[in-house]
């Protein structure tokens, strides 16, 4: 018997109902969460036969490294104290407290108010565990999961966390969330059913990409259905929707800085997958327009935590007097995520971009060996793959399983793919100006149907090709400006004012550029979320992180053939096929990777001894009370 609570003005039946033609798999922020199969504790017998499994945790192949009676990750403290306060720095600023619509520019962090069904673990690749669902229950086909909830759920403001809560809050992500989570989730789910008042029951379509559903909607987050009967979910708000996280929003000030508060009754602080978490009182983000401003800020110690994310800084300018002093500690942490897919993005709606000849000449024209050795202090190396520093990288020719996954593609993606290695950015000497590769590159535009007329690349019409690079900060001008030199010999007119970070993202949103820097993380198991980045129905939705505007029915039937893969030999063989060919396409300029997270800190904080190869993990750290007074004793705090 279904328990009878949907609103009535959402619709009569207890079973939300998704469109198949309008829906899709989840946002990338969500993609390295989600998963597929787990076998952990007792089973059942459906009347199909089929083995029912009731499980505390889910993953896409093999078991968890996690039992049924695991009491805390391997990767924290659990008896690591609570109390001092945690700092660090956002660029821009923000104008809404609601990261999951479309409307505004949310701020940092806004999501560690909301709890979901599960939650990941920073040492596996592809794990959820219970997080407000106690136990999940799903079929070995994976096609449909029941949540059960724990009863000792609760938001922020002593309600009990229902599954009409997490019902509705589907509804409201279908209805009103960013255009992503249609375009890349809830195609695939047939309905929501709420059984009881903690139970709840996603059924998915049989042809959906099962490995991934139940993990994917276990991470949706969960919103008061209270709430959402008298507010408008789409508005963007310097309010935010009540929560049940860890967290909660203490204040904020006109977009400048804002100011989490622990919650110090949470519900969920003794769960296994919380033990040794959340541990400071305050997390703090002090937002700068200007990243140089932000850096002397912090060596003055306005904000305790950096993740630096300039070579030049790191290289030179951390020798300031708070690290000679010892206040100031600065380390390089191994980063065992793929990190490459980070470069500057066309944008392929435009029509002088739809020759990939011409997106390659113009990619030529970054001169990554000088960059490196002339402003990156040799941190770097260059990025080629989609799936750079990772096993998932494709290598070299196609082996014969590539050939296998790629022949139902052919004549879709470049022939190329089938018989030259996979493509590499060319390597140039490192001189600004390799003329070797300005002649290749200018070879290719006039291929292209371009001549040069006094100096300036025109088309057949005498139009003179002209790019923009949409960009929001003075700090990587240094990095683009030789870049526009060169394109500027090979004829190319180039405009690169610097905007505020709001209207860039306004643009971005909207598809009013020509070139804009982006970088995704991919995830070590890639699934039908891969559609909201590289395929085709997501080219030309708002927000989309298809930020290219890329359309291929090859590459979506690749990103099909990685999401149906029954394990992770096949898995990685289909990720290698859609990596070189999506290199093959020339969608992008790569930029550069590290391969280490660079990272200094206000010596107050202490650590576990076990780093995650997924993260930095700050959210295992915690305030030390003996540095802490070390640090007094010295004028310092």
């Amino acid at each position: 018997m279904l328990f009878r609570s949907l609103r009535p003005k959402q619709m009569n039946s207890q079973v939300l109902t998704s469109d198949p033609s309008k829906a899709r798999r989840w946002m990338s922020g969500l993609v390295a969460l989600a998963v597929g199969l787990t076998l952990t504790t007792t089973s059942l017998r459906a009347e199909s036969h089929e083995e029912i499994i009731t499980a505390h945790g889910i993953s896409s192949f093999g078991e968890l490294k996690y039992g049924p009676d695991f009491e805390h990750f391997d990767y924290v403290n659990p008896d690591a104290p609570k109390g001092g306060y945690f700092t660090t720095w956002g660029f821009g600023t923000f104008d809404s407290l609601r990261p999951y619509i479309l409307l505004g520019n949310a701020a940092s962090s806004a999501s560690m108010l909301y709890d979901s069904l599960m939650t990941g673990s920073a040492d596996e690749p592809d794990a959820l565990y219970g997080l407000v669902a106690e136990t999940i229950e799903y079929p070995e086909s994976r096609e449909w999961i029941i949540f059960n909830i724990r009863p000792e759920a609760r938001f922020h403001d002593g309600t009990p966390i229902t599954a009409q809560d997490v019902a509705d809050s589907y509804q409201a992500l279908y209805e009103k969330g960013r255009p992503t989570y249609r375009l890349s989730l809830f195609r695939d789910v047939e309905s929501v059913e709420v059984l009881d008042e903690r139970r709840l029951k996603y059924t998915f379509h049989p042809d959906a990409p099962l490995r991934d559903m139940p993990g994917m909607v276990g991470g949706l987050p969960i919103f008061p259905s209270a709430w959402l009967a008298e507010n408008d979910f789409a508005e963007s708000s310097m309010e935010p929707v009540p929560g049940s996280g860890p967290y909660k929003l203490q204040e904020t000030d006109g977009g400048r800085y804002i100011l989490y508060e622990r919650v110090e009754d949470y519900w969920g602080a003794d769960l296994p997958v919380n033990v040794g978490r959340n541990n400071f009182d305050k997390q703090r983000i002090e937002y700068y327009a200007d990243s140089t401003v932000a850096f002397e800020q912090f060596k003055a110690l306005g904000y305790t935590f950096r993740a630096e994310n300039s070579s030049r800084l790191w290289a030179t300018a951390y020798d300031f007097p708070a690290i000679q002093n010892g206040w100031v500690m600065r380390e390089e942490l191994i980063d065992g995520t793929p990190t490459g897919t980070q470069g500057w993005w066309f944008n392929m709606r435009r029509e002088k971009f739809q020759d990939p000849r011409v997106r390659q000449a113009i990619a030529m024209m970054f001169n990554f060996e000088w960059s490196n050795d002339s402003l990156f202090y040799d941190l770097y190396q260059r990025t080629d793959s989609f799936w750079e520093n990772s096993y998932l990288q494709a290598e070299g020719l196609p082996s014969e399983k590539e050939l296998a996954v790629l022949e139902p593609v052919r004549g879709m993606v470049p022939d190329s793919v089938f018989t030259e290695p996979a493509y590499t950015p060319i390597v140039s000497e490192p001189v600004q100006l390799d003329r070797r590769v300005l002649r290749q590159a200018a070879a290719l535009m006039r291929e292209a149907g371009y001549s040069l007329q006094d100096g300036v690349l025109v088309n057949e019409h005498g139009e003179p090709f002209v790019i923009e690079f949409l960009n929001d900060s003075r700090a990587f001008e240094r990095i683009i400006n030789p870049f526009i030199q060169n394109l500027e010999r090979l004829g190319i007119r180039v405009d690169a004012p610097v905007i505020d970070q709001a209207q860039a993202a306004e643009r971005e949103k909207n598809f009013e550029f020509d070139l804009t820097a982006r970088r995704y993380r991919m995830g070590l198991t890639p699934g039908q979320e891969l559609v909201g980045i590289f395929g085709s129905t997501s080219a030309n939705e708002p927000d989309t992180s298809n930020i290219m505007g890329l359309q291929n029915e090859g590459v979506d039937h690749l990103i099909e053939q990685i999401a149906h893969a029954e394990n992770r030999e096949e898995l990685n063989v289909r990720v290698r096929a859609l990596d070189r060919v999506l290199r093959s396409l020339h969608i992008w300029i790569p930029q550069f990777y590290s391969g280490r997270h660079f990272i200094a800190y206000l010596d107050v904080y202490s650590r576990p001894e076990v780093q995650p190869p997924f993260s930095i993990n700050t959210d295992a750290w915690w305030w030390d009370e003996d540095k802490a007074e070390v640090l007094r004793a010295a004028g310092v705090l």
